[in-house]
């Protein structure tokens, strides 16, 4: 009795790279991030492709309200969505760079989460002296 195997056949695709096609870098991008946003429609995604460096830049920037979420503990969202756009510019044969910018708001101009100043909190005040005198000596207790 013979059984009926078939011998697979490659698909015709596969292994053919193109040298002028590179995946939607700003598709994918705004796929893995969309999830996180409290508010989507501030998510703005600019992508730069050089051809002949064979690399991408990514800039990415939405509310700073939702950072903690896309950032997640550690860093881990960002690392995980880093690790998914570097396995496809693989694919492609080239690198690409993840950059995430601030707030969208109208008015505001783009800087990074560094140099975000409204994040950061305002800083301890010191309490001033009353008097003009000398400083108090403490004595330790004795028991």
């Amino acid at each position: 009795m013979f059984l009926n195997r078939s011998v697979p056949q490659p698909h015709p695709n596969v292994g053919t790279k193109s040298p002028t096609a590179s995946p939607n870098y700003a598709g994918l991008v705004h796929f893995l991030v969309q999830p996180f946003l409290e508010s989507p429609e501030t998510l703005s995604v600019d992508c730069e492709i050089s051809h002949t460096l064979k690399r991408a830049w990514v800039r990415i920037a939405f509310d700073s309200t939702d950072k903690g979420k896309v950032f997640g503990r550690g860093g881990r969202n960002i690392q995980a969505i880093r690790t998914v756009i570097a396995a496809a510019a693989e694919l492609a044969g080239q690198s690409v760079y993840l950059d995430i910018y601030g707030n969208t708001a109208p008015g505001r101009e783009g800087g990074s989460f560094d140099e975000d100043q409204e994040e950061r909190s305002p800083s301890p005040k010191t309490r001033e002296r009353t008097g003009n005198g000398p400083m108090p000596i403490v004595k330790p207790r004795i028991r």
